[in-house]
């Protein structure tokens, strides 16, 4: 059984703690390696790394040099891609069809802020003040925190990571408890672009301990964190004690909108992908499927017959739908919700508890579940439950797609079905959510930014204003004259 340790430095260490605990297979609960658990002592050893590769060598590389060596980690993310995306499956239990193809595309963000890095500019200010060159400059923040989650670690950590480095910080990584392995086979990717020690380092555990003292240490400028809205809230109290930067990609409700004049069969496909690809453990999940009255009881017939298609089994078989939901308390989450759902009067038609049929092992399969007669009122349509659980909700017209649409504390995400151009624009412009997809579902890419309005989180990740996260502008005034008229008033 494999045993892995943090890496801080550029070396492997041992955890101050010498406790290790078991990471699991989600498909057939095998434990399959161990994992350095974490401390406040492991934490700190990691930020004086991060630190002295700040004020050393990586603080004093040129822009260009830095994003040299994110195109050369970019190549070496696409020779390793295959392996990295089997990791993931075996620690997180998501389709080999899924990660394998993230951790292949995940280079491209390292390739587009390696070009990036040189390419931020400051600006010559044209002042009021007589005699003064005023000019910014924009500076790297330090050391950057960063807490990733369990559905999908390297993708979410690389939209972190390839802005952070490309601004010139240096980072600490804490990795979910429960798929830590993949961050830590990634750092010999890291060790072999050339990227000197401590610049990237990894210090597993829980959050109690590792995140919380991540979270609280002094010489940490800033936290970038994933994850629900509950955790994301406590990281955003406990940073905001001294003042940090933050930024938080939280949780979603996310409406997919099918109006009747939408294309009947790519609105079913696109439903089907917005709630179970990913076994619906993704923020973006359009958990919330909001269709016309008009075609409401075709379109639930029609998705009912595709979703009982999906084949559930091995992750790692490249004909699976499908797998296991990652962890027994999220397991256990889901399963409660469906049973609060039908507390509640929605009709389940599909699915409604434990999946042990053909293709499941272990114990953490739950069947791909969808209730109608759901009112935006109800548990199930407020709250996020991470999982293949789909609600159908009705309405009339666009006036009232948009009045449930936005009627949720969250705003990561929406979708709109519609052929009409107008509509669409409408929509696009009204729905309160930080990613409007039209007539399509869950495309990202490193060109574009992401991220929530409302409790779905603070910041944008990818794209341009992803590496402005992690830079401070400083303002600089030179005097071309010494002379002060009166040094009693401001100049």
């Amino acid at each position: 059984m494999k045993q892995y340790q943090h890496y801080i430095g550029g070396q492997w260490t041992d955890p101050a703690s010498s406790r290790w605990f078991d990471t699991t297979n989600p498909y057939d609960g095998e434990v399959w390696a161990q994992i350095a658990e974490g401390n406040a002592n492991d934490v700190a050893a990691a930020v004086a790394a991060a630190k002295a590769a700040f004020e050393g060598e990586w603080g004093a590389l040129t822009a260009t040099a830095r994003g040299k060596l994110l195109v050369r980690l970019a190549e070496l993310i696409e020779r390793d891609a295959a392996r990295l995306g089997e990791i993931e499956v075996r620690d997180n239990g998501k389709l080999i069809a899924e990660m394998g193809a993230q951790t292949k595309y995940m280079a491209e963000w390292y390739r587009y802020f390696g070009g990036l890095a040189d390419k931020i500019e400051g600006a010559v200010i044209p002042s009021d003040k007589p005699g003064i060159f005023n000019f910014t400059r924009y500076e790297p923040l330090g050391v950057i925190g960063m807490i990733i989650p369990w559905n999908s670690p390297l993708l979410l950590l690389s939209w972190k990571l390839s802005a952070a480095l490309a601004a010139g910080n240096t980072v600490v990584v804490k990795p979910s408890e429960f798929t830590s392995a993949s961050a830590l086979e990634f750092m010999s990717l890291i060790e072999e672009a050339g990227i000197p020690p401590g610049v990237v380092n990894v210090v597993t555990g829980f959050g109690k301990d590792t995140g919380a003292a991540l979270v609280e240490h002094p010489d940490v400028a800033k936290i970038a964190f994933t994850g629900s809205d509950i955790s994301g809230q406590k990281v955003y109290e406990s940073a905001a004690k001294q003042i940090k930067h933050v930024s938080l990609e939280l949780g979603g409700k996310s409406p997919n909108i099918v109006f009747e004049d939408a294309d009947f069969e790519a609105a079913v496909m696109g439903a089907i992908s917005g709630i179970f690809a990913a076994t619906g453990q993704t923020c973006i999940a359009g958990s919330r499927l909001l269709v016309q009255r008009s075609i409401h009881d075709a379109f639930v017939e029609r998705l009912v017959e595709v979703a009982k298609t999906a084949t559930i089994g091995d992750p790692m078989s490249m004909d699976t739908h499908v797998g296991p939901v990652t962890t027994p308390p999220q397991y256990r989450k889901v399963l409660d919700y469906i049973d609060i759902a039908k507390s509640e009067g929605a009709n389940c038609i599909l699915g409604g508890g434990p999946y042990d049929g053909p293709g499941a092992k272990g114990s953490q399969f739950v069947s791909p579940t969808i209730f109608t007669g759901v009112n935006n009122r109800m548990r199930i349509a407020q709250e996020e439950v991470f999982g293949p659980v789909l609600g159908v909700i009705p309405f009339e017209d666009e006036a009232e797609a948009l009045a449930i649409g936005n009627d949720i504390n969250f705003g990561l995400a929406a979708g709109v079905w519609t052929r009409d151009i107008g509509r669409a624009i409408r929509m696009s412009e009204r729905l309160r959510a930080g990613t409007v997809w039209v007539n399509t579902y869950r495309a990202v890419s490193f060109t574009s930014p992401f991220g929530g309005y409302k409790r779905s989180g603070l910041g944008r990740e990818s794209g341009i204003e992803g590496i402005r996260e992690y830079l401070q502008v400083k303002s600089v005034w030179i005097a071309q004259e010494t002379s002060v008229a009166n040094p009693f008033i401001m100049r």
